[in-house]
């Protein structure tokens, strides 16, 4: 069975590898036939595509836990869209879906690691923000990593990033206090105001680490507990030396460094944090844990049926920045990289029927 199916699609490649921060040349927009399916396959149409600071790190040929995208290679990101052909009887044409379709305006899937989503449950959108990978990476960060317990106090970078507005939420669900760390007045006040954030800071507005800690150490009198590493550079540097004894870091992203190149490439930045954050581990006996949340999928469920229950409850609020089509997607990332986007960056490929 097939419907609506276009002759064309497009997508965006990685043309080259970037130096330093991403910039439109790195990207190429293509055009090409429609792809046919076969056998077990479906053809889906994108509707919403995620861009995520993770995106970065693929775009650099350097060892990292996931293959780099090669050049010429599609784009990769999480995507929301709806079956539009099928061959294969798990998913029929109508079905709205979730998985790894890339950047681009059509994807044929076999269904690996493909989701049916319930329009009717939430919109289909929060599939990659509140109710996808950066819920679930700051569910799992917060409750596996940092281990909550009432009465501490948690600080977040990117306080109003996908990632960081729902640790700051879920901590204050749990009885914490909870401080974020933001770029600019207005995020900062929607912190507090919408969020219910105890305060939030704008790093933007501290000439350097010293004085971002000075205002840090006037939010936490209590010392911080856990630290959410979302950004590391300044809001690292400011932390540190606040950390309580037993104190935990779940270390989720380093976007202030990304654009610096893989490890390695000759890059300074930063590296006059080692001994101090070094020391620190030792002498305030911190726990230090990288993750990475494909690890973690097997928490989902529990993960979709605690957070779900918190946004019916008004508990847990998100905000989505949205540009609009394909060919706007590179601009959309090297803003969300600097900063730019205010909650969960998406990018509307075609019409969502159920908005």
């Amino acid at each position: 069975m097939t419907t609506d199916i276009p002759k064309e699609m497009q997508r965006i490649v990685l043309a080259s590898r970037p130096q330093g921060a991403p910039v439109a040349q790195n990207f190429r927009l293509e055009r090409l036939p429609m792809p046919e399916i076969g056998a077990g396959e479906f053809l889906v149409r994108v509707i919403w595509l995620s861009l995520d600071p993770y995106m970065r790190g693929r775009m650099d040929d350097s060892k990292s836990y996931a293959a780099s995208v090669p050049l010429d290679g599609v784009m990769e990101a999480g995507a929301v869209g709806q079956v539009i052909a099928s061959n294969n009887a798990a998913f029929h044409p109508g079905d709205f879906v979730t998985g790894a379709f890339g950047w681009q305006t059509h994807a044929v899937s076999d269904g690996d690691m493909v989701r049916v989503l319930d329009p009717a449950a939430a919109p289909i959108s929060t599939a990659l923000g509140v109710l996808g990978m950066p819920g679930l990476t700051a569910y799992v960060g917060l409750n596996d990593h940092g281990r909550p317990k009432a009465g501490e106090t948690l600080v977040v970078g990117a306080a109003t990033g996908a990632v960081g507005s729902v640790v700051g939420q879920l901590a204050k669900a749990y009885g914490l206090r909870v401080v974020g760390v933001a770029g600019g007045a207005e995020k900062c006040a929607y912190a507090q105001e919408e969020l219910g954030f105890d305060a939030c800071l704008d790093h933007r507005a501290a000439t350097d680490a010293r004085a971002l800690r000075a205002n840090l150490a006037a939010a936490c009198p209590d010392g911080v507990d856990i630290y959410f590493e979302n950004v590391a550079g300044k809001t690292l540097e400011a932390v540190i030396p606040l950390m309580n004894v037993h104190g935990r870091i779940p270390l989720c992203g380093m976007i202030s460094w990304y654009n610096g190149g893989a490890p390695g490439s000759g890059v300074t930045d930063g590296a006059n944090l080692l001994p101090m954050v070094w020391r620190s581990i030792l002498v305030n006996r911190l726990s230090v844990r990288g993750f990475i949340i494909f690890d973690h999928y097997d928490r989902f469920p529990a993960f979709v049926k605690e957070v779900s229950g918190l946004i019916r409850d008004g508990r847990v609020k998100y905000r989505e920045s949205i540009a609009e089509g394909l060919e706007n997607a590179p601009e959309a990332f090297i803003r969300m990289l600097e900063g730019g986007n205010f909650g969960k960056q998406l990018v509307r490929i075609s019409p969502d029927p159920t908005r």
